[in-house]
């Protein structure tokens, strides 16, 4: 059972980490195709970057913690 949560856990983490290297890499060539789209807006290109990654590193450290408790629960055993 501890296994496939395990398991389960770094499909998260990949899912997570895949969307935030393709949302970043999105928004750089759409503000290098559309710089004044970007210029309109008050807050800097790249904020939604910034959100995505802090949004990531979120879930990132909370399945972090959740494999550690699963790894000692395994050790334990």
């Amino acid at each position: 059972m501890l296994k496939k949560v395990n398991w389960i856990l770094n499909a998260i983490i990949g899912a997570f980490v895949g969307v935030f290297i393709g949302h970043g890499m999105y928004v750089f060539l759409d503000f290098k195709t559309h710089p004044d789209l970007y210029a309109m807006q008050s807050a800097p290109w790249y904020t939604s970057i910034l959100v995505v990654g802090m949004e990531t590193a979120v879930v990132l450290v909370i399945a972090v913690i959740i494999k550690l408790i699963i790894r000692k629960k395994l050790k334990q055993r």
